[in-house]
């Protein structure tokens, strides 16, 4: 009789980059290898034998496992524990996981590929982010600052959510903060909202822009447009300018 299980094997990489005012998405823990093992018993004698996943063409990964258990139990575990430093790295490990196999070797998301990761598993993301910190950090609250209050501008909406500081200078200027140490891995009153997960923008802000504009928060996106529309009929002001999209087609960047 054999019987087949699978181990997940877990190889933590963290690179820090000391101007950058988020992690680098190769800054994550993703699943570096998997392998099956198969237990052959005949008479006494056992026999394990190893091979790869990928060698058989009749297995499939996926996040979610075979027990009751959930794929995103360690982000509620860290976040109920408000060690949001910590959860902060599953959210970008999940990502990774959840945006494909080629995100998983390479170790971080390209923006284009935010369109393979599901809405539901987006907002379970999203939820528990809210959840445990009374709606104060969350991608659906990052998405409403820049949205309503930076108005699409991700340079006011860095100033906003704390990840840019003001320099002493007589001039008012603002610089990236410095990963890790200058944010804030805490929920104080005077943590900027909006402030965590942090994602990624040193190779450009297309990744934030498709995980605000992704159909995980499409609802809320229409209902804020009818809103929006309606202030700007009773004002008599001009039309906003449209949304962009989400993007489904394109042509692979590597410049951001």
């Amino acid at each position: 009789m054999a019987t087949t299980s699978i181990q997940y094997l877990y190889k933590p990489l963290l690179h820090h980059h000391h101007h950058s005012f988020t992690t680098p998405d190769t800054s994550l823990q993703f699943f570096k290898h998997l392998t099956t093992t198969t237990t052959i018993t005949t008479n006494s004698t056992t026999l394990k034998l190893f091979s790869s996943l990928s060698s058989s063409p009749t297995t499939t990964t996926s996040l979610t496992p075979s027990t009751n258990t959930s794929p995103f139990d360690t982000l509620a575990e860290h976040l109920a524990a408000a060690n949001f430093r910590q959860a902060d790295e599953e959210t970008r490990r999940l990502l990774i996981e959840l945006a494909g196999e080629a995100a998983q070797k390479r170790g971080y998301v390209f923006f284009s590929e935010v369109q393979f990761i599901s809405a539901a598993d987006l907002r379970a993301i999203d939820r528990l982010w809210r959840r445990h910190s009374g709606d104060r950090f969350g991608y659906s609250v990052q998405r409403r600052i820049w949205e309503r209050k930076a108005r699409r501008d991700f340079t006011g909406f860095f100033i906003r959510v704390g990840w840019m500081k003001k320099l002493d200078t007589e001039m008012e200027q603002y610089n990236y903060r410095a990963f890790p140490d200058e944010f804030i891995w805490e929920l104080a009153d005077n943590t900027p909202e909006g402030h965590l997960p942090l994602t990624n923008a040193l190779r450009g802000t297309q990744l934030l822009a498709n995980i605000f504009t992704h159909p995980a928060f499409e609802e809320e996106m229409e209902e804020e447009e009818g809103e929006e529309k309606e202030e700007v009929e009773r004002k008599g002001e001009v039309k906003p300018k449209e949304r962009p999209k989400f993007i489904k087609s394109f042509k692979q960047d590597y410049s951001f």
